[in-house]
Order: C-alpha cells, then structure tokens, then sequence
C-alpha cells in the first residue's frame, strides 16, 4: 500500500505543478510585435488595408477580411473593425488634401484663406480664417497655410485701408496746384480740389459798380438837361 500511496501522491503534486504552472503561463503570456493577444492566443495580425475576420484558436488559425469603404487600417492589426476616415469638415476650415485609401487615413489642409492651429501627423485638423488688417494698418506678411497674416500700424504722414502691403504718403495737394478739401487720416488720404478763383468775383463787383456809376451819372445827366428845357419854356 505504501508504495501506491506514494505513486498517487507524487502524481497530485505533479499534476499540481502542471495546473500551476500553466496558470503563471497564461497570466504572463507576450506575444511578439506581429501578433496581437485574445485570450490565451497570440495570433498573427492582420496587415495594413485590413481587419479581423475570425480570431485564431489552438487548432486553427485567424482569418482577415478588407476593409471598406470610408474604413481604413494602416498598420498591421488585430481590430475587429476598421478606422472610419477622417471628414475634412469646411466648417472647420479644411478640405482634402489626400483622399482616404484602405491603408491610409484622409489628409485634410486649411482652405484658401485659412492656416492650420491643429495638426495630427500630417494632416490638418482645425483651422482658422487669416486676419484682416484694420484700417490705418498695412499687411506686414501674407498668411500661409500654417501661418497667420500679419499687420502694422502705418506712421504718421501715411495711409493704408487695410489691404495695402505697405502704407502710402498722403497726396500733397499743392503739388498738383490743388488745394486741400479734406485732410488725411492713417486710414485715407488728403482730399484734393481745384482751387477756388477769387478773381473772377472781384471783377464782377468792380464791373457792377462801374455799370451803377455810369447809369447814376446818365441819369443826373438826363435829369439835368429835362429840367433845363423846362426853364427855357417857361
């Protein structure tokens, strides 16, 4: 009896080993960089383009399907789903640059008139409208699609509407034998006119006194002689 006790109690403690052991197994199981774990199994990953069909088991191995339409997966994987692509959103600002494949997400960049604040790899995810240069400003440097616009103040003398790439001198109007309507600000030039002519009034005066004169002088003149024909008639 000894000797079968034995043989059965050596027996429990291997078999305890075993269960042991597999269980240090399970909890500690890496699978290499081409594989990906479900469950108790490492199995192969799917490649690039692709997604997980049916997971590998013990005595079989994992199968894979393509991805879709609007779906994509660019690295080997072990999803049981592809990656949506990306919308290049207009409301955001972007439009696409690179279309989606099934290996490749969607490339978005800003709009005309836009430049990026957000990036993810290489594509743009948010942007924003460049700045409009304000009256009395001049536009320092044009805006990229990375970069905003930038402005400064015009000095003192010069003037820009806000879309000038440098500020202009105020038109000097006695240069062009005008005279000054309106006077310049930094955000619009000198208003300019055609001189006023003092002289045409003045002559017009002296013209009208004279004819008053001549008429005056007619008139006492005639007055005169009509009372002189009266004396000699009487």
């Amino acid at each position: 009896m000894k000797p079968i006790n034995h043989v059965l109690q050596s027996c429990g403690l291997s078999l305890r080993y075993l269960l042991n052991h597999t269980k240090l197994i399970g909890l500690s199981l890496t699978c290499h960089p081409g594989e990906y774990q479900i469950g108790n199994e490492c199995c192969p990953k799917c490649p690039p383009g692709s997604q997980v069909k049916t997971h590998c088991k013990e005595y079989s191995s994992r199968s894979c399907a393509p991805c879709m339409g609007g779906t994509y997966t660019d690295q080997q994987n072990g999803l049981e789903r592809c990656l949506s692509c990306t919308n290049c959103d207009s409301g955001s600002g972007l439009r696409v640059k690179t279309p989606c494949t099934s290996t490749s997400d969607t490339v978005c960049e800003p709009l005309e008139r836009f430049y990026c604040v957000s990036y993810e790899k290489d594509s743009c995810r948010r942007a924003q409208e460049h700045r409009h240069c304000k009256p009395g400003q001049y536009i320092r440097q044009n805006g990229t699609a990375s970069t905003d616009t930038e402005c400064s103040d015009c000095s003192s003398g010069t003037f820009s509407n806000g879309t000038f790439h440098s500020c202009q001198p105020h038109t000097q109007c006695h240069s062009l034998n005008l005279q000054l309507i309106t006077e310049g600000t930094l955000a619009a030039d000198n208003q300019c006119g055609e001189k006023s002519n003092h002289v045409t009034p003045t002559i017009t005066v002296i013209v009208l006194i004279i004819v008053g004169l001549v008429i005056s002088v007619i008139s006492i003149i005639m007055l005169k002689k009509k009372k002189g024909i009266v004396f000699k008639s009487r």
